[in-house]
Formats: C-alpha cells, sequence, structure tokens
C-alpha cells in the first residue's frame, strides 16, 4: 500500500513578505541611504568656502601676532582654534536639521540673544575703547551682540513668512519688525558699538528686501536706517573726529591721533605689491599697527601675500555669495529665501566694509572680518550661520534627470 505524504505548504505571502529581521536590515540599509545621500553643489559651496576661510583665518592670526612673544601667538591661534572646534562640529549639526526647526527656535532665539546682549550692562559687562559690548565669564570674553545677528535673522525670516500673504499692506511690513528690530539694535547702541548697529541694520533691510515688499514700503526703513547711523555718528564728538579724519586729505597732519591706524593699514597694503613680502615676513605688524590680527587682518594679508591674496580672499567670499544667492533663487519657501537673504548681506556685507575701512574708503568702524579676524565669538556666530545655510540648501528641490530618447532602431524593435 502506497502512502501519499503531502509536503507542508508555505503561505503564499511568505515567500514574498520579508522577516522581521530583513525588514530591520533594510530600514537600516534606507536610513544610511539618507545620510550619504549626495547634497547640492550649493552645499558643497557653502561648506568648502566656509572652511577654507577658517583655516585661512587661523594661519593669518598665527602670523599677525608671531610679532609678540614667542608663547603669545601660539596662546592666541588655540583660543581662536577652540572656539573653531566647537563651531564646526555646530555647523554640521545645524546642517542636519530641518527647516521646522529653525521656525520653532526663531522667537525662543531671539529672546535669548536679546538677555545675553542685555548682560553687557550688568557686573560681567566689559568696556573696551569706549565700547561696552562684551561679558567675561570665568576668565573668557565674549561679545553676545554676534549672536543677535544670526537671531534677528531667523526671526525676521519668520515673521515676513507669516505675513507673506499681507506684505503689501505697509502695516503688516512694520509691525512688529520695525519696532522689535529698533528694540534690539536700542540694546547694541546702548554700549556705543556703532559698527555692529550698522549690521544689524543691513540684516533687517536685507530681509524686507528678499521678502519682497514692495520698493515704496521698503524705501522708508532704507532712509530710517541712514538716518540712525548718521544720527549716532554727530552724537559722538570721538565718532565725528573720526569721519573728519577718514575725509581729510592731509591726513598726516593727524598723524599720531585719528589717522595713525588708517594710515598704516594703507602703507601695510602698498609695501605687499602684487605677490607680498612672504607669509610671516610683515613689518606693520611689529608694533606698528594696531589691532593687526582682528579689525586690521587683511591689511597683514595684503602686505604678507600681496595683491593675489587679497583677490584670493575676496574670491572665497564670492564663491559663498553664489552658493547662497543659489538657495535663495531656487527655493520655493519665504522663510528659507528671507533668513538666507538676511545672512548672506550679514556676512559678505561685514567683510566689504571691514576691507573698505582698511582701504580707507570708510572710517574706522571697528567690524571684524568674518571668519578670518580675531575673536572667538565672531567666528562661532558665523559657523553657526553657515550651519543654518547648509541646512537649506538641503531642502532645495533637485533636477530631475531628462531621459534620453530611445533609438529608432530600438523603438521599431520594441514594436
Amino acid at each position: 500500500m502506497t502512502t501519499t505524504t503531502t509536503r507542508p505548504t508555505r503561505p503564499a505571502d511568505a515567500f514574498d513578505a520579508p522577516s522581521a529581521d530583513a525588514r530591520r536590515g533594510l530600514a537600516a540599509r534606507i536610513s544610511l541611504g539618507r545620510v550619504f545621500a549626495p547634497v547640492p553643489v550649493e552645499f558643497l559651496l557653502i561648506a568648502s568656502t566656509a572652511l577654507l576661510l577658517t583655516t585661512f583665518g587661523l594661519v593669518m592670526i598665527l602670523s599677525a601676532t608671531s610679532a609678540t612673544t614667542p608663547s603669545a601667538p601660539l596662546e592666541t591661534v588655540m583660543k581662536q582654534g577652540v572656539f573653531a572646534m566647537i563651531g564646526i562640529p555646530l555647523m554640521l549639526i545645524g546642517s542636519r536639521m530641518p527647516v521646522a526647526f529653525w521656525k520653532r527656535i526663531a522667537w525662543p532665539a531671539l529672546i535669548v540673544a536679546t538677555v545675553l546682549q542685555l548682560l553687557v550692562f550688568t557686573p560681567l559687562g566689559h568696556t573696551f575703547d569706549g565700547n561696552r559690548n562684551w561679558i567675561v565669564v570665568a576668565g573668557v570674553q565674549a561679545q553676545p551682540a554676534e549672536f543677535l545677528k544670526l537671531a534677528l535673522a531667523l526671526w525676521l525670516g519668520f515673521v515676513l513668512y507669516r505675513k507673506q500673504t499681507l506684505l503689501g499692506l505697509w502695516r503688516h511690513v512694520y509691525i512688529p519688525v520695525v519696532p522689535v528690530a529698533a528694540a534690539v539694535i536700542a540694546t547694541v547702541m546702548a554700549g556705543n558699538d556703532l559698527g555692529t548697529a550698522m549690521i544689524l541694520t543691513l540684516v533687517v533691510l536685507g530681509a524686507l528686501f528678499f521678502s519682497g515688499v514692495r520698493l515704496r514700503v521698503f524705501i522708508l526703513p532704507l532712509l530710517a536706517g541712514i538716518g540712525f547711523v548718521a544720527f549716532y555718528a554727530v552724537k559722538s564728538p570721538d565718532r565725528m573726529r573720526r569721519i573728519l579724519s577718514f575725509m581729510d586729505t592731509s591726513c598726516l597732519d593727524t598723524y599720531y591721533s585719528d589717522c595713525y591706524q588708517p594710515l598704516h593699514g594703507i602703507w601695510a597694503l602698498a609695501g605687499g605689491g602684487l605677490f607680498g613680502l612672504g607669509l610671516g615676513n610683515s613689518k606693520e605688524k611689529y608694533g606698528w599697527l594696531p589691532a593687526a590680527s582682528s579689525d586690521y587682518v587683511f591689511a597683514i594679508v595684503g602686505e604678507e601675500l600681496g595683491l593675489i591674496g587679497c583677490a584670493v580672499l575676496l574670491t572665497l567670499f564670492a564663491i559663498f555669495a553664489v552658493g547662497v544667492f543659489h538657495i535663495i533663487r531656487k527655493t520655493n519657501d519665504p522663510f528659507v529665501r528671507i533668513v538666507s537673504g538676511g545672512i548672506v548681506i550679514w556676512i559678505v556685507g561685514q567683510a566689504l566694509i571691514n576691507i573698505a575701512v582698511v582701504l580707507r574708503l570708510f572710517p574706522v568702524l571697528g567690524i571684524p572680518l568674518p571668519f578670518v579676524s580675531q575673536g572667538g565669538t565672531s567666528l562661532l556666530s558665523v559657523l553657526m550661520a553657515t550651519g543654518v545655510l547648509l541646512s537649506f540648501a538641503r531642502t532645495l528641490p533637485r533636477r530631475e534627470a531628462v531621459p534620453q530618447r530611445q533609438p529608432a532602431r530600438s523603438r521599431a524593435a520594441a514594436r
């Protein structure tokens, strides 16, 4: 008697549905794929120029301070390097944040940054050259106004984004933008820092411009900003003296007072010529040029690396700006466009103003060169702002690949 045994059959879907372990492996592969997904060209432009400028700044700070005692240059560049080691990871972390995160923290960031700025009027505050814009905590000196630039750009982007459909009405443009921005800038002006207040005003004007408000609505804040700067310049006898010395063609008459620093900055640039004296061979840094590693570091760049070095530095800032303007042009999110506009006007505008001061096209304002000048708080703030831009670059719509046309012979064969 023959007995037939039937093989146990597995459910039909058992061959199709992956097991729990397989699903976990698939999820892991998908997650890793997202981490290592290719980034847009704008991401690479902005990130690479920010890192190159930061490295360039560390080298120039080491060179500009090498004329002092042997231990001072290493201590100075190590302090700046610590801020770079903190800022670069924060930049990379910020680049992974979604746009919704930046919208969510816009108000808290402005409040926290304003509170930090108000600390300069407490016993923690520190006064230098007539400006009370620093705090000293555990021996570390910081300038809270640098964080106000990024916080204000995020807040302006969020408010103008929420009012995008109402920006044709002037009252919705001005309220709450103008009162809040004026209050924030007033906390800086209370410490007599006109240079930082000018940059904050540029952030406001840049955000309004890229929000797409009508020209007639934009003109009034522009005139108000110019009037604000002019009023505070005339109000201070020290600032008026510096402005008049800047306009004086025979600056040698006041060589030992207001013209000392501007003249030595120009002489440093002139001494460098086309190719420069060589890295580390500056003469002006030997006690002749004040603030050689901070506000006037561009003069040391021109003296040691010449016109070629200055052109390379300007090219890096230009590439940075191109990357940001590509984000502004390609994005579909008004918040991304407005915040990116405010940040690029801040960083590139501040760089141009600093260079104009060294070239004696502007009076001395005490504005650092972003990424390059000595100043840990300044470096930290621009690296964090770069992280925001990199986060925005990840959201840009990707260009779909255009399918190639099938050859006629292949189409005939298919039929």
